[in-house]
């Protein structure tokens, strides 16, 4: 049995699944618990939680599991619950009436594309260049503000309602604390709300778009911004009293959790989407990427995301009813580079950046009579390293000096989608030996609101690092103009039948 001392909660809340970590003020993983949850798509292109039915209740239950945990002499994880903080999916947007209750399903990030309409249409009115340059970021269906104008527009009731604007942490937050509160980071994301360069809210354009919603009060997301009340406690089983950090969206959490925090350093995301987090020397604007607050004070960071990868992977093995996917991925890795000369398109869900495109579509070329499905699923994966390398090539040329690559997510557990990408992009890339994902990253805000370390301070060593194939790298070099040249032909086809799929599918 080991003495109690003081541990971190930390607990994310993603797009399928959530998960949380104990851990020890310097960062140690004791214990771990994880829960899978529904994610609602009411119609094409619209994607929803129900806030209480899944973020509420995946942190209540993830919470409950692991502080019995720390109350358990017997346990590993033995000890007092000192801080704790969450993170989740973002930017997402969440309206609730005057007592913080939702008013409607959450509306998700860049997987939503509902918003296409408004977002062009908030364009056209503040100008591309004063959004890119004052926000960060030009509108596209990523962006919370365009979504609020969705909301006012044809949902006028919710809004006329509303007195709560959250996103997943800050929902998280009040229901532990009854603090409104926003992180920076995640306001960046609220374009055309946002000032990069004031880091405040836009207030004319905030009582435009969300018109008798107050605007939560801006932190970072290491600050304290209060503690558990009783009714919170009672439900999660985190001590009253226990001090509550602010916590962001879960890529840039992930990005803290593996100490990508320097000028240089990028983090990689392989999950059912790609992400991507660049720490910038200052603010630095590409009209197809997002330029954001960072997690730290002072910090900038440039951002990429692409809006199917590992997801089109499982849609492939869905299809063809393989039992798992780490069946078809050493398949996979059976075929060699090229798969043998068939090319995809990822663009399953439409595509995020490099260019904002909700009508895009997924594409396979080279089929043969021989084409085997560990091809296919090879073509999938080549595919999102076509991707990666495409949203590289525009960070480079916003001026971002890419030193130090490390990758992170679900899809780093077989070497071979990393290898893929190592060597289509030439870049060696570092595997860290705790891949627990956004929620260490959360449990390390929470050390640095309880002043138990500095935010520089090294929580994740490197275990292995990814090395280009130099025949690989060479196939592939020749395949990516296949891949650029493929999507620029089919464009328009593409959404030709993508408004035929709108007029179709029920």
């Amino acid at each position: 049995m080991l003495p109690d001392r003081d541990l971190l909660l930390g607990v994310d809340i993603g797009t399928g699944s959530s998960k949380g970590v104990l851990t020890t003020l310097d960062g140690r993983v004791l214990a771990r618990a994880s829960r899978r949850h529904r994610t609602d798509n009411p119609r094409p292109g619209r994607v929803e939680h129900d806030a209480d039915a899944v973020w509420w209740d995946d942190f209540r239950a993830i919470s409950r599991e692991l502080t019995a945990r720390a109350a358990d002499p017997d346990d590993v994880a033995v000890g007092r619950v000192a801080a704790v903080c969450a993170s989740g999916i973002g930017p997402t947007v969440l309206l609730a009436d005057e007592h913080g209750r939702p008013l409607r399903p959450a509306i998700l990030y860049g997987v939503d594309t509902r918003s296409v309409v408004e977002a062009a249409e908030l364009e056209e009115r503040y100008g591309a260049h004063d959004l890119l340059r004052r926000c960060g970021s030009r509108m596209s269906t990523q962006a919370a503000g365009g979504k609020l104008e969705w909301l006012r527009r044809h949902e006028p009731d919710v809004l006329a309602r509303a007195r709560f604007f959250f996103m997943t942490n800050s929902y998280l937050v009040f229901r532990l604390t009854g603090e409104y509160v926003l992180d920076r980071h995640s306001a960046s994301q609220s374009t055309p709300l946002y000032d990069r360069h004031e880091m405040a809210w836009i207030e004319d354009r905030c009582a435009r778009i969300a018109p008798g919603v107050p605007m939560p009060r801006l932190v970072w997301p290491s600050e304290r911004v209060g503690t558990v009340t009783p009714e919170a406690s009672a439900a999660t089983g985190i001590p009253v009293g226990t001090p509550v950090a602010a916590g962001t969206c879960d890529a840039w959490a992930e990005a803290e959790s593996v100490d990508v925090g320097r000028p240089g350093d990028l983090m990689v995301m392989y999950g059912s989407t790609t992400f991507f987090v660049a720490v910038t020397d200052g603010p630095r604007f590409h009209p197809s990427l997002w330029g954001t607050a960072g997690v730290r004070p002072g910090q900038s960071t440039l951002a990429a995301g692409m809006a199917s990868s590992g997801s089109a992977v499982e849609w492939w093995r869905e299809t063809i009813g393989a039992p798992d996917v780490g069946e078809l991925v050493a398949e996979a890795a059976a075929v060699p580079p090229g798969a043998h000369g068939l090319v995809a398109l990822p663009y399953f869900a439409g595509e995020r950046t490099p260019f904002a495109d909700a009508e895009a579509r997924g594409a396979l070329l080279g089929l043969t009579l021989r084409t085997t499905r560990g091809e296919v699923d090879r073509a999938l994966l080549e595919a999102t390293a076509f991707g990666v390398r495409h949203n590289l090539d525009e960070m480079r040329a916003a001026g971002v000096d890419i030193r130090r690559v490390v990758a992170v997510g679900g899809g780093t557990g077989s070497p071979l989608w990393p290898q893929i990408v190592t060597d289509v992009t030439g870049l060696r890339q570092d595997l860290p030996a705790e891949r627990i994902g956004a929620s260490l990253g959360d449990a390390k805000f929470a050390a640095v609101a309880l002043g138990a370390v500095d935010v520089d301070a090294v929580w994740n060593r490197v275990e292995s690092t990814t090395e280009p194939d130099p025949a690989a790298a060479e196939i592939y070099a020749g395949l990516y103009p296949a891949y650029r040249a493929l999507h620029e032909a089919t464009a328009e086809l593409q959404h030709q039948l993508s408004a035929l799929e709108r007029r179709t599918r029920v």
